[in-house]
């Protein structure tokens, strides 16, 4: 099968592209190459583009998705990125409209465009669990209604990456959109693959020797200044070596301990995390090479990312649905190259309809 071809926007450091194509390991176990190619990944984070490029033979573009002519778009079968929510509103028009507070709320726009102009068979957007909720729950469905406007038919679930072999309880939504309505029907989410008995422990991932370094440990007064607030603070952040960690965030980097980030308590002392080891955390592999930036970069790029096992899982689960078309396909021309009677024909096709009915139905 030829691979299928993505454009990728708002690729940050790379987690969501390389989980989509695959060919990486993780925690022992190998996640095979998927039917896809990247021909098109843009960001405008330049040191963001710099960890890509690092780690993929094709190139991240540095430029603002808004400065982008969508004509320009190379022509692809999907359309992938995660757009910011922070910034929707909701007009007081009647119907009331989505609109956006700021400029970064003018991204999820700028997707639906390339939507629209380039009709990729399939789209994949990803986002904070928090999207669900925006604006008193209003923003969502107008978040869908959009994606419909521009010829698709949508689906979407909130997934959480420890119940996929990722030491980090991190809730994200997942929509995918389908020009083919077929597609549409057919397509299924991954299942998780770890239950509650045998989630991946934190300490799978720690490194030893960071335990011995003064670099990794918070001072005095820090400590201090947080012992003073603890009160107001998340009570979570202290993290269970034998559970998966609480989410990690772009702000690993600060040397405060009055954020909510989660941190590890070695010898009664407060570390935080590695750059390696929050890699590590979203289920990066070990090969993915992040030293071109400094390290504050290194966790914000990190932070940031859509953690490649998840992706691919639900890059899995698209290549099932397109395998299973191929195969429909394969078949039907099968028949009429051997000049099935059109009795049979209708048979098969009559059997092909119900199925479709049956999940119409589901």
């Amino acid at each position: 099968m030829e691979p299928m071809k993505v454009a990728s926007l708002f690729c940050g450091c790379g987690g969501m592209d390389l989980g989509l194509i695959g060919n990486f390991s993780f925690l022992g176990k190998h996640y095979s190459s998927r039917p896809f190619e990247i021909v098109y990944a843009v960001d405008n984070d330049n040191y963001c583009a710099r960890i890509y490029n690092d780690n993929f033979n094709h190139k991240c573009l540095v430029k603002d998705v808004r400065d982008i002519s969508k004509s320009e778009l190379p022509n692809h079968d999907l359309l992938i990125g995660g757009f910011p929510c922070q910034s929707f509103s909701i007009s007081a028009q009647n119907p009331p409209r989505l609109g956006f507070k700021d400029e970064k709320g003018k991204l999820f726009f700028e997707m639906v465009d390339v939507l629209k102009e380039k009709q990729p068979r399939f789209f994949i957007a990803e986002n904070v669990k928090g999207i669900l909720s925006a604006n008193k729950k209003q923003a969502f469905p107008m978040i869908i209604k959009e994606f419909e406007k521009a010829g698709y038919n949508v689906k979407f679930k909130l997934l959480n990456s420890s119940d996929f072999g990722i030491p980090q309880k991190r809730e994200r939504v997942f929509i995918i959109g389908f020009r083919d309505y077929k597609d549409f029907m057919y397509f299924e989410f991954p299942k998780p693959t770890t239950l509650n008995g045998n989630k991946v422990r934190l300490k799978t991932v720690l490194d030893k020797k960071a335990d011995l370094d003064e670099k990794w440990f918070f001072s005095q007064k820090a400590v201090d200044g947080m012992l003073r607030v603890k009160h107001k603070l998340n009570k979570g952040r202290n993290q269970n070596i034998e559970q998966p960690c609480n989410t990690i965030t772009s702000h690993l980097s600060k040397v405060s301990l009055n954020s909510t980030d989660p941190v590890l308590i070695i010898d009664n002392r407060y570390r935080r995390f590695t750059p390696r080891e929050a890699a590590n955390i979203q289920s990066f592999p070990n090969n993915f090479k992040l030293l071109s930036v400094s390290e504050n970069r290194q966790y914000r790029a990190i932070g940031n990312a859509v953690p490649p096992v998840l992706m691919w899982h639900i890059s899995n689960s698209l290549t099932k649905l397109i395998e299973d078309n191929a195969f429909e396909q394969s078949i039907f021309k099968e028949l009429n190259n051997n000049n099935v009677s059109n009795e049979i024909m209708q048979i098969y096709t009559s059997e092909i309809a119900s199925n479709e009915k049956t999940i119409c139905n589901w």
